[in-house]
């Protein structure tokens, strides 16, 4: 039996998406835009200095894993793989104990230690209609997507935080 050349290339593709080479995922601008006017960041914690989506950032080298995001109004878009269960918890624990907003931008991950011990307890998630399409790619992402908030939501605060104010 032949194989049609387009069910290869699907799957070439669908295996490229989970391969390591692919862990970082662009957030798409206009979902930012969006939570960006919402909650007024100011804290881009994992990012390239090509991708940061704030003035305040730390790159792998600055290690945000390693910085305090104390009082600030974070959007986190981690590392797709293995690591990424350390950024939320690291979300989680800012939130609760330095008074930090975070908000996550994660990959539906149910079957993980990760998102039982910190997504089920946040303030608030939504899950994200569709799949998104990250970075430039023509494709739409092959896991389905949640925005998770950690942290008090109430509106002053955020003004404040994303002003540096607070």
């Amino acid at each position: 039996m032949k194989r049609s050349k387009s069910r290869t290339t699907r799957r070439d593709k669908f295996k490229a998406c989970f391969s390591s080479r692919s862990n970082l995922w662009t957030t798409p601008p206009d979902l930012f835009k969006k939570l960006d006017a919402k909650y007024h960041f100011n804290l881009d914690p994992c990012c390239t200095h090509e991708t940061a989506l704030c003035k305040d950032h730390f790159t792998p080298a600055e290690d945000g894993l390693q910085q305090s995001w104390a009082f600030k109004c974070v959007f986190c878009n981690p590392p797709y793989s293995w690591e990424g269960g350390l950024w939320v918890a690291k979300a989680y624990f800012e939130a609760k104990e330095n008074g930090a907003l975070v908000i996550c931008l994660l990959p539906v991950r149910t079957d993980t230690r990760w998102f039982h011990e910190f997504v089920l307890k946040a303030e608030e998630t939504e899950f994200i209609k569709g799949r998104l399409k990250f970075g430039n790619s023509k494709n739409s992402a092959p896991f389905p997507s949640i925005i998770v908030r950690f942290g008090c939501d109430c509106g002053s605060c955020c003004e404040l935080r994303g002003k540096g104010e607070l």
